[in-house]
């Protein structure tokens, strides 16, 4: 897996080429997850990815952190959308919650 370089592109180079588009954001989610959970003792799960939007389950201290809309809305849709130019929203789910 990669990491954040520099603290702002995650390194994907880990990342093989031929990898899915669900398996490439999983990645990008667990380097951000990595990130998130060092530094602020939280964690961030992919749920789901249909190619336009993106469930994701927060854990540790993000949930119910008043800083977790602006985690997903600026910091997890504007890094992954470089790489998902579809992406139109980034939406956390409770732990009982299905995917839809």
């Amino acid at each position: 897996m990669g990491r954040l370089m520099g603290g702002a592109r995650p390194d994907t180079s880990g990342v093989p080429a031929e990898a899915t588009d669900e398996e490439r954001m999983k990645a990008l989610i667990g380097i951000l997850s990595d990130y998130v959970e060092h530094y602020h003792h939280g964690s961030i799960e992919m749920v789901n990815f249909d190619g336009e939007r993106l469930l994701v389950r927060m854990g540790g201290a993000c949930v119910g952190c008043d800083l977790a809309p602006h985690l997903l809305d600026g910091w997890i849709a504007s890094t992954v959308r470089p790489f998902f130019p579809h992406l139109q929203s980034v939406e956390a789910i409770e732990c009982e919650e299905v995917a839809r």
